[in-house]
């Protein structure tokens, strides 16, 4: 394949287990080749032994990076491997390599996810003034800004993108033709990182104020807050089953098991936000209808009282009436699946979606590098 159409797709920490976006988005390229880059290999199921790794046993070279955003090592990788492009996910991590895709002369491709342009900028001190000047370099060095969610973008322009350069890209999933139909094991499903801005700690509440019985619920995933839910669970009585964090082919498995998908995001104390959990779009190619909240991209995602319904954030009270609605309506719930998995075959199938972000690759390859700052 010619070098034009090779896009190096770095991250910084090749990969974690709960970016499967970054891959998958990645591995749907048709017209462009994938090399996946990072200065660090993370142990995870998304792991791959192909993945370039540029500084394999960290060192000096790397804690320059990290000070610097400068490297010789990392210029001369993406030198070897002359891609067209390169493609940075999150704004920190574009920062790392936008000197040295300057240097080469490739233009460089970011996208914002959520925490990288809400809670990252507001740091404070010393390491909020790094980090904000950073993140306007990377903006000022990148061809082209790509954010997950309208409200992800107008957080990338306050953080001082230009808007000639930022433009809304939703990632997409894939979307089966007719949804599988498995057994209804679980009547809840949540599916993210423990953290506080997923909002777990509100849908154990909620549940807590369903009875006769207890929805049997099933958490997928890993995090800071998991010994705490845990034990909050446990206190409060609920049906709840916490597996960790599973492959993608398992997380499918749970979801097309489960009634509904349970997404209680909201603006963590640390401000924090969403971009547009993924979760939500793979529950809707599932047909499987969605209780979430009013926060960042959901709505974009979810049409509320369509295919899935939306509540305030942080009030668990109206988490539970939503999901006691879909709990005791099966129609409703077949209905709202049906337009769920309609609503993201037609807006958020990662085929459709890539096909676009390679049509964006065309225009910047066939343009000259941006201009050195």
């Amino acid at each position: 394949m010619p070098a034009e159409r090779r896009v190096a797709i770095w991250r910084s920490a090749m990969l974690p287990g709960s970016e499967t976006f970054v891959r998958a988005q990645g591995d749907a390229l048709r017209r462009w080749q994938p090399v996946y880059v990072g200065a660090t290999r993370i142990d995870s199921a998304l792991s791959r032994p192909d993945d370039v790794i540029t500084f394999p046993d960290g060192g000096a070279d790397l804690l320059r990076l990290r000070l610097t955003g400068t490297s010789p090592r990392l210029r001369d990788t993406l030198t070897g491997l002359r891609p067209g492009l390169v493609h940075a996910h999150f704004g920190g991590d574009g920062w790392l390599v936008s000197a040295a895709a300057r240097q080469a002369g490739i233009p460089l491709v970011v996208t914002v996810h959520g925490h990288d342009v809400t809670r990252q900028p507001s740091a404070p001190g010393l390491h909020g003034i790094r980090y904000r000047r950073n993140l306007r370099t990377v903006f000022q060095r990148a061809a082209l800004v790509l954010a997950v969610s309208g409200v992800i973008r107008d957080r990338a322009l306050a953080c001082g993108v230009g808007p000639d350069t930022v433009r809304v890209h939703h990632t997409g999933v894939p979307v089966p033709a007719v949804p599988p139909v498995l057994p209804k094991r679980w009547d809840v499903v949540f599916v993210g990182r423990l953290v506080a801005k997923k909002g777990v700690d509100d849908l154990l509440t909620a549940l807590a104020g369903l009875h006769t019985p207890r929805p049997r619920t099933v958490v997928i995933g890993d995090g800071p807050l998991l010994a705490e839910m845990r034990a909050r669970a446990e206190t409060l009585r609920l049906d709840v089953t916490f597996v960790g964090a599973q492959p993608p082919d398992v997380v499918q498995r749970y979801l097309a098991e489960s009634r509904m998908l349970a997404a209680p995001s909201k603006t963590a104390p640390d401000g924090d936000t969403e971009g547009l959990p993924t979760t939500i779009l793979e529950a809707g190619a599932l047909a499987l209808p969605v209780v979430a909240t009013h926060h960042s991209g959901i709505p974009e995602a979810v049409v509320d009282g369509d295919t899935g319904l939306l509540g305030p954030e942080s009030d668990p009270v109206a988490l539970a009436a939503s999901i006691a609605r879909l709990l005791g309506d099966a129609d409703l719930r077949r209905r709202m699946g049906t337009r769920a998995h309609a609503h993201v075959a037609a807006h958020f199938d990662l085929h459709t979606q890539t096909g676009r972000l390679e049509q964006l690759y065309d225009e910047l390859a066939g343009a000259s590098a941006p201009v050195p700052t």
